[in-house]
């Protein structure tokens, strides 16, 4: 495309100077044919034609680069007149240049007063003289300077119009080469945003799965080993405290391992989501002596790795914060399925909070549990109330798991 408009616009240049230098040709061409055809004898008859064309050339080089056109035209005119009283090749050849620059130098009626003083003074040349005064003579006189005018008029304005087509092609050019210029650098600006929005999604992604999984089994293990702290005189109670602790351990340091890989949690790889938050429930009620009931209606169906991953770390945090903070006596989570969505529903009786004053985010834990839904386009509830106990409800899209592709 750029190529393209490059070679246009040296034919136009190219153009243009031709156009230029048409005036001195025409002229040069009339000169010749009007001195080879002259039947006159040489001498002071040649030199007056000659000094005319020189007169001309001189007025065309002079005066058309000057603000009175007005006056360039008409005198132009006229030494159209007094040449083609030389000879008709003057009217034939020269007396086009009449017809260009009345066109291009004059505005409005003006432009067809010039072409039409130029077809008159051609016309007459080549009839030989202003016409008989005769009704037929003026009638053919007019007719033909009629058609002249209206010829040169039509193809003139033609012109123009191909011109202003022309002159917008290249303003719209313009004006795309721009817009590219502009959307390109947008496009560096975009990839710059997107660039530090993946840095950032992954920092919070890694955040959200320190919190999950380090955190957690930290707090776990803390737990269980302050109970075996508590429980020296207990043997067998100590050292179930201990085994307890170690297995957090080492539970912590494979998921932080699958977290680092980015891959879903180990349970969900072998377990059904509904089997998972149970165990993940059973495990949490042992290590902390608090009842955690389970729950799962409607048809229970592969789901998304994504879905179920988000669901089953919102249950893992869910009763993370009641071990941390509701000192509860019983938990409830229901898992549900239905035809668009698939729900999880936790409840505690514990000693609830103040939603107000803490804030609509919440803590890191209920930030990160915020994150997880609204990535999938879910949405996540909590109500709760000093002395009324918690209720988390996450919601997300019911995307069916892919059929493995054979």
């Amino acid at each position: 495309m750029v190529t393209d408009e490059r070679r246009l616009d040296r034919w136009e240049r190219r153009l243009q100077r031709y156009v230029g230098a048409a005036p001195y040709a025409l002229l040069a061409v009339s000169t010749v044919f009007t001195l080879l055809t002259d039947t006159q004898p040489a001498g002071q008859h040649q030199s007056v034609t000659l000094g005319l064309v020189a007169l001309t050339a001189a007025w065309i080089a002079l005066m058309s680069r000057g603000a009175a056109r007005a006056l360039y035209v008409t005198g132009l005119v006229l030494l159209i007149a007094a040449l083609s009283s030389r000879g008709v090749w003057f009217a034939s050849f020269f007396g086009f240049t009449g017809y260009l620059h009345s066109w291009h130098y004059l505005r409005g009626v003006w432009r067809f007063a010039g072409v039409t003083a130029t077809a008159a003074v051609t016309v007459a040349a080549y009839t030989g003289g202003l016409p008989e005064p005769t009704p037929v003579g003026i009638l053919t006189y007019v007719f033909f300077t009629g058609v002249i005018v209206a010829g040169v008029g039509l193809f003139s304005f033609v012109g123009e119009v191909t011109t202003e087509r022309s002159s917008e092609r290249k303003r719209m050019v313009a004006r795309l080469e721009e817009a590219m210029r502009e959307n390109a650098g947008l496009q560096a600006q975009l990839l710059v945003q997107a660039r530090e929005a993946g840095v950032m999604d992954e920092r919070q992604r890694l955040a959200g799965e320190i919190h999950d999984t380090l955190a957690q089994g930290l707090t776990g293990i803390i737990t269980q080993l302050q109970a075996a702290t508590h429980a020296k005189d207990d043997a067998p109670a100590r050292e179930r405290h201990i085994g307890n602790a170690v297995r957090l351990a080492k539970e912590g340091l494979a998921e932080a391992r699958r977290s680092i890989d980015a891959v879903g949690p180990g349970r969900l790889e072998s377990t059904p989501l509904p089997e998972a938050v149970a165990e993940v429930a059973a495990e949490w009620s042992e290590l902390n002596a608090v009842r955690a009931e389970v729950h799962t209606t409607g048809t229970v169906r592969p789901m998304h790795p994504e879905v179920e991953e988000t669901l089953l770390r919102t249950a893992q945090e869910a009763l993370a914060n009641v071990a941390k903070h509701a000192g509860a006596g019983r938990v409830g989570l229901t898992l549900s399925y239905m035809e668009d969505v698939v729900a999880l529903d936790v409840r505690d009786d514990g000693a609830g909070f103040d939603l107000v004053r803490a804030g609509e985010g919440g803590g890191f834990g209920l930030t990160s549990m915020r994150r997880r839904v609204a990535r999938l386009a879910g949405t996540l509830e909590i109500e709760s109330e000093p002395g009324a106990g918690t209720a988390i409800s996450a919601s997300v899209p019911a995307v069916p798991r892919e059929a493995p592709r054979v």
